[in-house]
């Protein structure tokens, strides 16, 4: 069996995330997430893009044209926003920045990816809010006959319902759920702050009927509540490609 040595990539990348972001800069786990999600994204492009596996990735590969191009396909593939493009972008500045003081002899290079710009404006206008009508056939396009149906409807049923990020719902175990009167729902946000979020006993009756079918009746207070079809929690990528798959178009929205 060939013995992969780490590339000069693969080695950044691990201080990177286990030591520069928690330890020096004291990153949130969340701002975290989402710079390894970030960076997640450009190393599948990056591969694809240069023809080779994603383990023989090297510093050389990073270059402004191939960030630029990456860019350009969030926007035109996967459809992501232009705050959502820019959200990348900084990820990948923050990282450029750290590959320079690791090894300066690729600063050339490298400085061409900082001076990317970040995009202003915005295709579409800002939703503001879902009338309840709208909510309602929004969820009605999800198709409730399968296990994964039922659970998008939960998902999403608790996201209209409170507000929440993606990452905090993805991130709720049982223990965080109350399905009796009151019902609420405890969420960790950014820097680690909890609230309590009231829920309809619509919400807490989909969640209770969720986690049972789930646990067996077994003692979970532990277990997260959405699960992939592996049986492994869900991430903001499996929620992403759910909400692609199970959501209907949205209707058309009134804006005050």
């Amino acid at each position: 069996m060939k013995a992969y040595q780490p590339t000069d990539l693969g080695r950044p990348i691990v201080r990177f995330f286990q030591e520069y972001l928690p330890t020096l800069r004291g990153m949130s786990r969340h701002t975290i997430r989402s710079y390894r999600d970030g960076m997640v994204l450009f190393l599948r492009f990056a591969t694809t893009d240069c023809g080779r596996p994603i383990e023989s990735l090297a510093i050389a590969d990073i270059t402004a044209d191939r960030v630029g191009r990456f860019l350009a396909s969030l926007e035109s593939e996967r459809r992501n926003s232009i705050a959502t493009r820019n959200t990348r972008l900084a990820a990948l500045h923050t990282f450029t920045r750290f590959l320079i003081a690791e090894t300066p002899e690729h600063m050339a290079t490298l400085q061409q990816v900082l001076g990317i710009p970040f995009k202003r404006g915005a295709r579409v206008a800002p939703i503001e809010y879902l009338e309840t009508t709208e909510v309602e056939a929004l969820l009605a396009g999800i198709d409730r006959k399968t296990p994964a149906g039922r659970r998008d409807y939960a998902m999403f049923s608790l996201m209209f319902n409170t507000g929440a990020r993606v990452q905090e719902v993805v991130d709720l175990r049982v223990r965080d759920v109350r399905l009796e009167p009151p019902h609420q729902v405890r969420f960790t946000g950014k820097g680690n702050k909890v609230r309590l979020c009231p829920i309809w006993p619509r919400t807490a009756q989909l969640l209770k009927e969720l986690i049972k079918k789930q646990t067996n009746g077994e003692d979970s207070a532990d277990q997260h509540i959405f699960l992939n079809g592996r049986g492994a929690p869900m991430t903001r990528f499996g929620v992403d490609t759910s909400s692609k798959n199970a959501l209907p178009p949205a209707p058309k929205l009134r804006r005050p």
